[in-house]
């Protein structure tokens, strides 16, 4: 065998690729044998719940790497990242929606909600919506033109800091009004839903669910390689100095704005394309996936797993949308006092979020056996 390419171990070591493996081998491998051919009362069996749940946290997770990239590794906060993520599912849930055909409650061609508007015809927005490779297509051209035009002016103007995020904010929370209304030819306050196909197929089968999960699975895995690629690259390095010392890394000749624009714009597609993979599993979109709200949860998810380690960000979005699901059937009405107090005590008392406590602890371990290695030397 010849020698590794450095290009791969620059990425993970062995033991990172091992675990990467392994992960990509329950979810391709593991969870869909224990749902599809586990029998339903054997204490493997993974049930229909449980797939949904988990396929929504993994589009959860897609999100929190791409906010890391611009928050973590290039010092951007964003407040906005839900607008990106909720127009890629708008975007793939004009397919879906054409998909119902004559089987909604009015028997019509067109969506049930424009004909209880009494619209006669598509608008201008859903042209050619019943061809998936063109929502397919709108699921990055959407969100990435948006944050182009967005970005270019930003940036160019310089504008960073709380100010940015500001703005950010304003931005997510004007689509979110604009979609409520009912002109707008989105469904207004209900959205999308009732998906009943894609490609053919029924939406609602065990093997739909289960290829939508594998798929983003596979998306959530791709998007860790992408970001670590980045992240170990020249560009990683120049986005990490834009963090740390903007000031700087422009007096060396890099034009500063041009790579925050390009981190920018990669971010809101990954968000796109993670909002198309969570419309068909969830069964819905409206526009509450735009509130503010929704967008400082993100950079919640980052901050508890830790900025500037992707691991970190899958982490805290685990965390955050598990104890969600928990608290929101146990304990309802404190969820949000529950998430205000971790993100409080993670600001407090964990600045590198949770992955900083097993990065600790490493360290703990490694001084110990560092320690004990010298003679006549015993750990404390």
């Amino acid at each position: 065998m010849g020698p590794i390419p450095s290009a791969i171990t620059r990425l993970y070591g062995t033991r990172g690729w091992v675990a990467l493996g392994a992960f990509a081998f329950v979810l391709v491998v593991v969870f869909p044998v224990a749902n599809l051919v586990v029998p339903a009362d054997s204490p493997f069996y993974l049930s229909a719940y449980w797939v949904t749940l988990i396929g929504k946290i993994m589009c959860y997770a897609i999100v929190a790497l791409a906010m890391d990239l611009v928050w973590g590794y290039t010092g951007i906060l964003s407040l906005g990242h839900g607008l990106f993520f909720a127009l890629g599912g708008y975007s793939f849930g004009m397919y879906l929606m054409r998909q119902i055909g004559r089987d909604g409650q009015y028997r019509a061609d067109m969506p049930d909600f424009m004909v209880f508007l009494d619209w006669k015809e598509f608008p201008w927005q859903w042209w050619n919506s019943d061809q998936f490779w063109w929502c397919a297509l709108l699921v990055v051209l959407v969100p990435g033109l948006l944050a182009l035009v967005f970005g270019y002016f930003a940036f160019r103007s310089r504008i960073k800091g709380v100010y940015f995020a500001i703005i950010t904010q304003a931005l997510t929370f004007a689509a979110m009004l604009l979609f409520f209304r009912n002109n707008t030819g989105f469904g207004g306050n209900n959205g999308f839903t009732d998906f009943k196909r894609i490609l053919g197929f029924p939406i609602t089968t065990p093997e739909t669910r289960m290829v939508l999960f594998a798929i983003t699975g596979v998306v959530l895995i791709g998007t860790l390689l992408l970001g670590r690629y980045i992240v170990t690259s020249k560009l990683g390095r120049v986005l990490t100095a834009i963090r740390d010392a903007e000031a700087r890394v422009a007096f060396c000749g890099y034009n500063t704005a041009h790579y925050k624009l390009f981190i920018w714009t990669l971010s809101a597609v990954i968000c796109g394309v993670a909002g198309a993979l969570y419309v068909p599993q969830v069964g819905i979109i409206n526009p509450s996936e735009m509130s503010p709200a929704n967008s400082i949860e993100i950079a919640i998810w980052v901050a508890v797993g830790g900025r500037g380690t992707l691991t970190g960000a899958l982490l805290g979005a685990g965390i955050v949308n598990g104890a969600k699901s928990w608290f929101t059937v146990a304990f309802p009405e404190y969820w949000l006092f529950f998430l205000g107090l971790l993100f409080i005590c993670v600001t407090l008392f964990m600045p590198k979020g949770v992955i900083g406590i097993f990065g600790q602890l490493r360290d703990n371990i490694h001084v110990r056996k560092a320690t004990r290695a010298l003679p006549g030397k015993e750990a404390p």
